[in-house]
């Protein structure tokens, strides 16, 4: 067995990382990380997510997995973007619910998406990295007017996905793992991860 750190504190997104990468990268035993936070400071998702697998990798010696995402609001012109977890400068999901729909007030036209971009980071001898990978996904839908629906975490019970009727946070575990943007990302990722176990 394989083994692969998730770069995140959130054991939500550990869970549904492991979901994920579970049946698509058999051999690989994925661990949760217990070292410092770095500052995300990039100015992309790619570069954030980046920044996160490097610090894990170096720190625990072992591959490591990370992410970066958020919503993008095509009428803020993509805000919050990689702003989402601290749009509203608390870090707290119903504080930035609450500003994103207080910028969006009377506004009709909603559509948005969530971005993710996924990076592995493998560490080389010297403390540096012997490779890395990134892959994107994206998920289409809009900001709903109000909350809806008690699942998920995040923007959820205010999105809701192109073709569906129910909100992110209506859907079943299972369900968002088929369709989110970070089960895109993350199973696009996963032939790669998959290779270290190979």
């Amino acid at each position: 067995m394989t083994r692969v750190v998730i770069a995140t504190h959130n054991q939500g997104k550990v869970a549904e990382l492991r979901a994920i990468l579970g049946e698509t990268a058999p051999g690989v035993e994925l661990v949760a990380y217990d070292g410092p936070e770095p500052v995300e400071d990039g100015a992309t998702f790619a570069e954030n997510a980046l920044i996160k697998a490097r610090a894990a990798a170096a720190h625990t010696g072992l591959p490591a997995l990370a992410d970066d995402s958020g919503i993008c609001v095509d009428a803020l012109g993509g805000a919050p973007g990689i702003h989402s977890a601290r749009y509203a400068g608390t870090r707290v999901d119903d504080d930035n619910i609450d500003r994103l729909l207080a910028d969006l007030e009377g506004v009709t036209e909603r559509g948005a998406h969530f971005s993710c971009a996924a990076a592995l980071v493998v560490p080389g001898g010297d403390g540096g990295a012997a490779a890395e990978h990134v892959e994107h996904g994206e998920w289409a839908g809009v900001v709903l007017e109000r909350r809806v629906g008690t699942g998920g975490h995040g923007y959820d019970p205010v999105f809701r996905g192109e073709g569906d009727e129910r909100s992110a946070a209506e859907l079943s575990p299972a369900e968002k793992n088929a369709r989110s943007h970070r089960s895109r990302a993350f199973r696009a990722i996963a032939p790669v991860v998959a290779r270290l176990a190979g």
